[in-house]
């Protein structure tokens, strides 16, 4: 016999899985960034008309640290969820 639990684990992970997927995507963003990578259309975001070629490391910095909360709330969900 079996039993289910509503609102145990199995309802957590999805979101558990999309916070590793953002937190990846935006890793893999930063190192493009940081790699100086041009990215088309993400290429302007952040300038005003003028090409700020220095906004790179920024962007990068900015992506790394959505990345990793993202991580640390994938991490956190699924130990809530654990316990």
């Amino acid at each position: 016999m079996s039993s289910t639990v509503s609102g145990g684990a199995a309802s957590k992970r999805p979101l558990v899985i999309a916070l590793a997927v953002v937190g990846v995507l935006f890793i893999i963003l930063a190192i493009l960034f940081f790699a100086g990578v041009g990215l088309g259309p993400l290429n302007t975001i952040g300038h005003s008309g003028k090409v700020n070629h220095g906004s790179h490391d920024i962007r990068g910095s900015v992506s790394a640290v959505i990345g990793v909360l993202a991580f640390i709330g994938a991490w956190i969900v699924g130990r809530k969820s654990a316990s």
